[in-house]
């Protein structure tokens, strides 16, 4: 059985992921939130109140990408009742998921027992509401757990308890034309230096054409991020730092702005029919997260097989830490409330870990690693890239900058509301900064948030 939610009064203005409370050590993050209030279910030091167990449907909330995922399972388990639900999955830090759940909380009733998020923060106010359960006190094998990439499950840490899996890794690298690159003369950028020089190529000699996007409400998190951009470093558990103006903020606010100015870089989204029908099919370059090849490119797009190829997200000449965005992941829950706990770890391990789904049939990364070597041959043997992902896409898993935090608040509804319509009036990205980082402390502190320089 499959049932659509309806987010009402949900901010919806595109695709999204992030977020959950990193707390920076250093270069090393741990989340911390404090397990207490809400529902009550689950205890400060991740204990689990169970609450009775029927044989009743298990009821999985969904987005539209992963109502493949629950419906597979169905096939593959025909004796598990399932009440699928598919809901907006918190695109765009929409907070449709935590609405509902104070609901819930407050009539005692109607919590599902597995849910898909697109946002990766979610466990900075579920621990706090009772609604997600702890899943390394007994529910999932240590050997299960134990073979998700490093640092893939951080953002479901609070106080050494995990409350949620990750469902795919999101890093950025670079998209490309490969057949147009041998046809023009042009070398993939290895730099963002490099890159720059060659929008200004472009823009010369082959005008139309696109190395790039800032039209999304991920933006910041493909460039910003990716260029060690301070606008979003949690310190604590409710204390964030942000600094929009440093060098390496306006060196990518720099950067944007000369290539939105020349027209190779464009400000529509890549969602947009607009950007479907005219754009398209003129991108040489498109720097994004590892989801954009099937689900753009051979998904969308349609662009033919043998064209698109994969580098390195490109870095600044002298930085000795190559670094990278990250563009999602998004997290799967179990309800703390579940009358169905072994039918939800059931589900909640195999939409995970599975082949048959992450290996197979899911667009993105996975963020178990048995099932991203699968999922890296499965792409292969499709012979739909020119030449070989698997490196690039290896290479900046690893290297996904830790000082971008995961807070409560959206960073993805911040740029949408204060940096998009200023760019579509005529403004460049540089002088949006400062309001950048007003709009960013003024929603922390709606959330609770002490806000530092």
């Amino acid at each position: 059985m499959t049932r659509k939610a309806r987010a009402d009064g949900a901010k919806r203005s595109g695709r999204s992921r992030r977020r959950a409370v990193l707390l920076a050590l250093g270069s090393a993050f741990t989340l911390t939130v404090v397990a207490c209030g809400g529902g009550g279910a689950a205890g400060g030091q991740g204990g689990l109140k169970k609450a009775p167990q029927t044989d009743g449907p298990l009821t999985v909330w969904v987005d539209s990408t992963r109502l493949a995922a629950a419906r597979l399972y169905q096939r593959q388990h025909p004796a598990v009742k399932m009440n699928i639900v598919t809901y907006d999955g918190d695109a765009n830090g929409s907070n449709y998921l935590q609405t509902k759940v104070s609901l819930f909380n407050r009539i005692r009733r109607g919590w599902p027992d597995v849910v898909f998020s697109s946002q990766n923060n979610e466990v900075s106010w579920a621990v706090q509401a009772g609604f997600a359960a702890p899943l390394n006190k007994g529910l999932i094998p240590r050997s299960v757990l134990d073979g998700f990439a490093r640092g893939a499950n951080d953002p479901c840490m609070a106080n050494g308890t995990l409350y949620c899996l990750r469902n795919d890794l999101s890093q950025t690298v670079l998209w490309y034309n490969a057949g147009l690159m041998r046809k023009w003369g042009y070398r993939v950028p290895a730099t963002w230096e490099e890159y720059r020089a060659l929008g200004e190529k472009v823009a010369a000699g082959h005008p139309g054409y696109l190395v790039g996007s800032a039209g999304d409400n991920f933006t910041p998190e493909i460039y910003m991020w990716a260029s060690k951009c301070g606008a979003n470093q949690i310190t604590g558990p409710k204390a964030v730092t942000i600094d929009t103006t440093s060098a390496n903020c306006t060196r990518m606010a720099s950067l944007l702005d000369t290539l939105i100015k020349n027209h190779t870089m464009s400000t529509s989204s890549v969602f947009s029919s607009d950007f479907d029908k005219n754009q398209a099919g003129r991108i040489l370059m498109l720097p994004g997260p590892s989801w954009f090849g099937g689900s753009l490119f051979q998904g969308t797009f349609k662009t033919p097989a043998g064209q698109i190829a994969v580098a390195p997200t490109p870095q600044w000449s002298g930085d000795p830490a190559p670094s990278a965005g990250n563009v999602g992941g998004g997290t799967w829950l179990l309800s703390a409330h579940s009358a169905h706990l072994k039918a939800g770890t059931d589900f909640l391990t195999w939409v995970t870990t599975a082949n048959d789904y992450q290996g197979k049939v899911a667009p993105g990364y996975p963020a178990y690693t048995a099932a991203a070597k699968a999922w890296l041959a499965n792409q292969t043997s499709s012979r739909y890239y020119a030449g070989d992902i698997a490196g690039p896409l290896q290479t900046e898993a690893g290297r996904v900058w830790p000082g971008w935090g995961y807070g409560q608040f959206s960073q993805e509804a911040i740029w949408a509301a204060t940096v998009t319509p200023g760019v579509t009036a005529g403004k460049t990205i540089v002088s949006l900064l400062p309001a950048w980082r007003n709009a960013i402390a003024n929603y922390a502190r709606s959330d609770g948030y002490k806000v530092g320089q």
